[in-house]
């Protein structure tokens, strides 16, 4: 018997499409309310306010480029800057390698794995005010634990907060406290790397550290991209742990780029100035991301299915 085709009337089809549209867009809508009111918008304004003079009182006044060229004069500015590429280049780095080795020690088949998988990523979930709070206590010269721990191999109690040399040091310690998130994912890599690769390179003879380098830490390496990816941009963003701890002491050491963008907009009133090192940072980080996708094709490798 030969199946005849049954085809819905244009005008019906037209309609049920529009429905479908206006559907979608109203589930969609939330989202794109939020898009527009709290970050399109508020950054569009922001390249506004870069050319303007105002301290959120009187009415905004067109200063031209001055801000931008403040930026330039402004030695504050580039301690910032130092501060903040400081804390990224050497904590981002430490991260990874934490992150990743915590992820190879969970992955094994260990009693209580389950465990201390949870114990690990649980400081990611505390607050991060809570959490400056604690390692303000942890950090303190005088009755802090990591300077009892210090004692006893001999080594004399460690200003942390109030000595420059050792403040950013001691904010890199403390950030690899929320290294959970990151080892979850490396966790996640880990196990989607084919058990039968690494089983027919250990029937030729591939030792250990063989499989790790020539198989595992290839097929992670896409895992790795994104965590460093995301760890950069992450670290050019610190604020809360400065702003509760040091306040950016002692003597600008831990004054970073979006706690003196805090300043200049909510302490000093000057919201044309903040606008200015705001897209100044914005403009780092994505040459930083754009620098880091170029070179991805060197060392990322991707399984070609």
């Amino acid at each position: 018997m030969a199946a005849t085709a049954v085809s819905l009337p244009r005008s019906r089809t037209s309609r049920l499409q529009r429905r479908e549209f206006l559907f979608g867009l109203l589930f969609v809508s939330p989202f794109l309310i939020g898009l527009l009111l709290f970050w399109l918008g508020p950054m569009l304004y922001s390249v506004f306010l870069v050319t303007q003079k105002w301290n959120m009182l009187a009415a905004p006044r067109f200063v031209g480029l001055a801000n931008l060229q403040k930026i330039f004069t402004d030695p504050l500015s580039g301690v910032a800057m130092v501060n903040t590429a400081f804390y990224t280049f050497i904590g981002v780095p430490l991260h990874l390698i934490v992150a990743f080795s915590l992820a190879v020690l969970l992955n094994q088949p260990i009693r209580g794995r389950a465990l201390y998988r949870t114990m690990y990523y649980l400081p990611a979930i505390t607050p991060a005010v809570a959490s400056a709070v604690v390692w303000v206590r942890i950090l303190s010269s005088q009755y802090g634990i990591l300077n009892e721990l210090l004692k006893v191999f001999g080594i004399a109690p460690v200003a942390w907060l109030f000595n420059p040399p050792f403040t950013k040091p001691a904010f890199i310690l403390m950030s690899l406290w929320g290294i959970g998130p990151q080892m979850i994912i490396f966790l996640a890599g880990l196990q989607s790397v084919p058990k039968e690769l690494l089983e027919a390179a250990e029937i030729d003879g591939a030792g250990t550290w063989r499989r790790f380098w020539r198989i595992t830490l290839p097929m992670v390496s896409p895992v790795l991209f994104f965590n460093l990816v995301v760890g950069i941009i992450g670290s050019f963003q610190v604020f809360t742990a400065s702003f509760i701890m040091t306040n950016g002491g002692p003597q600008n050491a831990t004054l970073f780029m979006v706690l003196y963008i805090f300043r200049n907009g909510f302490e000093y009133f000057d919201m044309g100035y903040a606008a200015a090192l705001s897209w100044l940072l914005f403009c780092v980080i994505m040459i930083f991301t754009a620098i880091q996708f170029r070179l991805s094709n060197r060392w990322v490798y991707y399984e070609v299915g």
